[in-house]
């Protein structure tokens, strides 16, 4: 079939349907080969008219290109047919979107295309690779020392906001794709320097998105340096190792250390009773609900009991010694573990929030290779 004939039958089927033209995508994805420049001309016509498509069926057509094997050139054609323009500006936007001056680096267009491929092909986590890096378009500064897009992946999960509404999401397919964009850089300032409270303090506030959030992370090294392609990797995967060997660890001791009952008892001056049994267990439920840690020192838990109130009648001036003596609520190493960030509001690692790559990431100025 002529290219002409060819553009013509789609031109009909589109008519009648533009999500073929996403469809057209997904064979690209699946087969690797671009339709005939005329297929292309006829999308760049109908483009507009997926506004006006059903949600659903735009998602699942979006979703079959996104698991192809070689999505990286669906996507292009995406752009090269207008559609990636209609139906993520976005993403139009980091075309030609320049990550360092002064040297020839991938823009974050093609970036995000090797990304998306490299990526475990789960729907949620290669949704969120196509969107991890929107947020640099806003963020984007100049300075003597180059290139910068700090707090890139907190914007990049507000627009996304934005972006979800094109489609027909579930909220907590939509919660999972947002806090991936959002936390995309979290293992970046993993190092052998950080204590096993601030491994376990990572790993509780990932909580379910574990596994989504490192197999991102490992999509996103897009380096051309094998050694610094393998040293990154090693990082990713040293940190998931310590977390595994942590919680197998975690899952066979006691949450509470052996005498809190009795620094309890102290702290208050309360006589051994069944108040002391339920102040335990609040403790218990308040580590299993992430609100305290697990195993700290007696005075952590205490402090915890007297800021709550679960003791009545107790002097306000004895509370505030027993809440100083205590100290904060968070471990001492908070700024050596992954909460050191831009927004005192949303901790995460601010001194890398430029992105991921080494190669593609000019957080500061580096020799050429």
């Amino acid at each position: 079939m002529s290219g002409s004939v060819a553009a013509e039958r789609v031109r009909s089927l589109v008519e009648g349907d533009p999500i073929v033209l996403v469809e057209i995508a997904g064979a690209i994805a699946d087969e690797g080969r671009m339709p005939p420049e005329a297929i292309t001309n006829v999308a760049h016509e109908h483009a507009a008219r997926l506004a006006d498509a059903d949600k659903a069926r735009l998602r699942t057509a979006m979703e079959q290109m996104l698991m192809g094997h070689d999505v990286d050139a669906a996507l292009e054609w995406l752009h090269q047919a207008g559609i990636l323009g209609m139906l993520f500006p976005e993403l139009e936007a980091t075309v030609d979107l320049v990550q360092e001056t002064g040297r020839q680096h991938k823009d974050v267009w093609a970036h995000t295309k090797q990304v998306v491929k490299q990526t475990v092909r789960r729907p949620l986590v290669r949704w969120a690779a196509l969107l991890h890096d929107i947020g640099k378009v806003p963020t984007r500064t100049f300075t003597p020392e180059g290139v910068h897009f700090h707090g890139h992946a907190e914007v990049g999960a507000r627009m996304f906001d934005k972006v979800y509404g094109r489609f027909a999401f579930a909220r907590d397919e939509r919660q999972t794709i947002r806090f991936l964009i959002k936390h995309h850089l979290r293992t970046n300032q993993y190092s052998e320097a950080w204590t096993d409270s601030a491994v376990r303090r990572f790993h509780r506030e990932m909580g379910p998105h574990m596994t989504d959030l490192l197999d991102l992370s490992r999509a996103d090294i897009t380096s051309k340096r094998p050694g610094r392609r393998k040293t990154l990797l090693e990082q990713i995967h040293a940190l998931q190792e310590r977390v595994h060997v942590l919680a197998e660890a975690d899952a066979k001791l006691p949450p509470l250390p052996g005498g809190v009952g009795n620094a309890i008892m102290e702290a208050f001056e309360l006589p051994p009773s069944r108040l002391i049994g339920d102040l335990k267990r609040a403790l218990e439920g308040a580590i299993e609900r992430g609100e305290l840690e697990a195993r700290r020192e007696d005075a952590y838990y205490v402090a915890h009991i007297a800021r709550s109130g679960l003791v009545p009648n107790v002097a306000p001036e004895k509370l505030a010694a027993i809440i100083a003596a205590g100290g904060d609520l968070h471990a001492p190493d908070d700024d050596e573990g992954p909460h050191k960030g831009v927004d005192p509001h949303d901790p995460s690692p601010g001194v890398l929030s430029c992105g991921h790559d080494p190669e593609n990431d000019p957080c500061k100025h580096r020799d050429a290779d």
